[in-house]
C-alpha cells in the first residue's frame, strides 16, 4: 500500500472494491453532514477540515478507523459500547454493518462543536 497519495480518491483506490464502497459511503455521509468541510489528506489519512480537523477515517486490516477527536468519542460513549474505542478513535469491524447513522450523528456533533468554538 502506498502512502504517497495526493487526495482521498487516491487513498481509497488502493483498497478492495468492498472497502472502497464502504469508504466512499462514509465519505458521502460525512460531506452531506459537514457541507463546509474541506477534504484533505492529513497524517496520511482522509480528513475533513473546517478550520480544524472534524473527523478522519482510515482503512486498517480488520476495521475502518474513525477518528472524530476525543470529544467525538467521549460524547457518544453509550452508542459506542459495542465497538473498540480509545482516545479519539473508533474501530468499526469490516465484517459487521457500518453504523452510518452514528457516523452522521458524530459528524453533526463535531460540526456544531467547531462552529460554536469558532464564534
Amino acid at each position: 500500500m502506498s502512502s504517497n497519495f495526493k487526495n482521498i480518491d487516491e487513498y481509497i483506490e488502493q483498497y478492495t472494491e468492498e472497502k472502497q464502497y464502504i469508504m466512499q459511503k462514509v465519505r458521502k455521509v460525512i460531506l452531506e453532514n459537514a457541507p463546509e468541510a474541506e477534504e484533505r489528506i492529513h497524517y496520511r489519512m482522509p480528513c475533513f477540515w473546517q478550520g480544524t480537523a472534524l473527523i478522519y477515517f482510515a482503512a486498517m486490516k480488520n476495521h475502518l478507523g474513525i477518528y472524530p477527536t476525543n470529544s467525538g468519542v467521549v460524547n457518544f460513549t453509550e452508542d459506542l459500547k459495542e465497538y473498540n474505542t480509545s482516545k479519539g478513535a473508533i474501530q468499526l469491524p469490516w465484517d459487521k454493518p457500518i453504523p452510518y447513522d452514528l457516523i452522521i450523528a458524530i459528524t453533526r456533533f463535531r460540526v456544531e462543536e467547531v462552529t460554536t468554538k469558532n464564534k
